[in-house]
C-alpha cells in the first residue's frame, strides 16, 4: 500500500496544473523528496521561480489533493525556490551582480509599458526575489518618479561606478537621477546609447535575480544596443488591443526576434475598463487584440490589466498599485504577469531539467 500512495502521490504532483504551472511543475522545477512514513506524507518541492505569496496557492492544492489518498492520515508539502540562470543571446558577456535581465518593451509609446514594468518589479519582490531596473528611456524617464525618487542623486564609491538608488526594495538607476526632472535631454542617437551603456555597466547591481530593463518606444539605436550588447534572457511585450498599438508591438517583437532574444509572453495593458459606480465593463481600446497577436505568433498572453484611474494616481504618486495597497484586485493581475514571467524564464533556463530523486517509502 505504501508503494501505491508514494506512486500516486508522485503522480498528483507531477500532473498538478493551473495558470501559472501552466506547463506542470517537472517544467519550471523538480520534487526534491516525497516521503511516507506511519501515515505522513511528507513532499519537498523547488521552483525555479520566486514563489513566496504563490506558494501558500499552491501547497493548499497540492496538500488538499494528496490528502484524499488512501491510507494518508496528513500532509505537509514544503515549497522552495531558487532562481537560475537563464541562456543569452550569442556571446554577449554577462552583468556583474545580475542573474537575468529582462527586456520590457512596447513599439509605442503611451501603452504603459512603464508603469507596467515598475509594478511587475514589485510583485517580483513580495514574491521574494531580489530585483532592479534600469529605465532605459534617456529622453523621457519615469522610473525615479514612479518609484518616490524624483530629485534623489545616486552616490559612486570610487568615483566612476554608481550605486543605484533603492525604492520599495527595487534597486534602480536612471538618467533621471543625473538631470534634473523638467530638463530635456536632446542628445542624439551615438551619446544616448553611450550614456546607456555606462549607467547599465558602471552600476554596482547588488545580487539581482532579476533587472528588468524598461525600454523606450521605438526600434532605433537604443533597443538595437541594448539587444545586441546586453546579455537579454528574455522579453516582455506591452501592448493595448488597439490596432495600431498591436502595429507597433509586433515591429518590436519582431526585433527581438532577429537578435535570437527570446520573447516569454504578451501583456495586454487596458484591456476593459470597469465603471466604479456601476460595475459596466467597456472593451475602450478594443479587445482581442493580444490574443489575436498571440495565436499568429505562437506566444502565450502574461496577463490582461485593467483600465484603472487608481493605476495612473498610484504611479504619479510615487506609490505604485502593488506597492500601495499589494492586496487589491489590480495588483492582484500584476502578480499573475510576474509569476507567468518568472514561471517562462524558469522554463528556458531548464530549472525543471533536473532528474526527481528517489521516493523515500517506509512501512508502518
Amino acid at each position: 500500500m505504501s508503494d501505491s500512495i508514494s506512486s500516486d502521490a508522485r503522480s498528483i504532483v507531477t500532473g498538478y496544473r493551473d495558470s501559472i504551472l501552466e506547463s506542470g511543475l517537472e517544467a519550471v522545477g523538480d520534487i526534491v523528496e516525497i516521503e511516507f512514513v506511519d501515515g505522513s506524507l511528507s513532499v519537498a518541492l523547488r521552483l525555479g521561480f520566486p514563489a513566496k505569496r504563490y506558494a501558500r496557492t499552491l501547497r493548499d492544492a497540492i496538500a488538499g489533493q494528496l490528502q484524499e489518498l488512501p491510507g494518508v492520515v496528513d500532509v505537509a508539502v514544503d515549497i522552495r525556490s531558487e532562481v537560475p540562470v537563464a541562456p543569452v543571446q550569442g556571446q554577449v558577456s554577462p552583468l556583474n551582480g545580475v542573474k537575468n535581465v529582462i527586456a520590457v518593451a512596447s513599439g509605442k509609446g503611451g501603452v504603459g509599458k512603464s508603469t507596467t514594468t515598475v509594478n511587475l518589479a514589485l510583485a517580483l519582490v513580495e514574491e521574494g526575489a531580489r530585483v532592479g531596473i534600469l529605465d532605459a528611456d534617456i529622453y523621457g524617464p519615469s522610473q525615479p518618479r514612479m518609484l518616490g525618487l524624483a530629485g534623489r542623486r545616486p552616490t559612486s564609491p570610487d568615483g566612476s561606478r554608481l550605486d543605484p538608488l533603492v525604492g520599495y526594495g527595487i534597486q534602480c538607476m536612471s538618467i533621471g537621477f543625473l538631470v534634473d526632472e523638467d530638463e530635456a535631454v536632446v542628445w542624439r542617437g551615438p551619446m544616448a546609447t553611450s550614456a546607456l551603456a555606462q549607467l547599465l555597466g558602471q552600476t554596482l547591481w547588488d545580487e539581482l535575480d532579476y533587472l528588468i530593463v524598461d525600454m523606450p518606444p521605438g526600434t532605433g539605436d537604443i533597443q538595437l544596443t541594448l539587444s545586441q550588447q546586453v546579455p537579454v534572457s528574455g522579453a516582455v511585450i506591452v501592448t493595448t488591443p488597439q490596432d495600431i498599438a498591436l502595429q507597433d508591438a509586433i515591429k518590436g517583437l519582431r526585433m527581438f526576434q532577429r537578435v535570437e532574444i527570446p520573447v516569454l509572453g504578451i501583456v495586454e495593458n487596458m484591456s476593459m475598463h470597469v465603471c466604479s459606480n456601476c460595475g459596466h465593463r467597456d472593451p475602450i481600446f478594443g479587445e482581442g487584440g493580444a490574443a489575436r497577436m498571440a495565436e499568429t505568433y505562437g506566444l502565450p498572453i502574461l496577463g490582461g490589466l485593467p483600465l484603472d484611474g487608481r493605476i495612473r494616481e498610484e504611479a504619479d504618486s510615487g506609490r505604485p498599485s502593488v506597492a500601495s495597497d499589494p492586496d487589491s484586485s489590480v495588483s492582484a493581475a500584476y502578480f499573475d504577469v510576474a509569476r507567468r514571467t518568472a514561471a517562462k524564464l524558469a522554463e528556458l533556463s531548464g530549472a525543471g531539467g533536473q532528474p526527481f530523486p528517489e521516493i523515500i517509502v517506509e512501512d508502518d
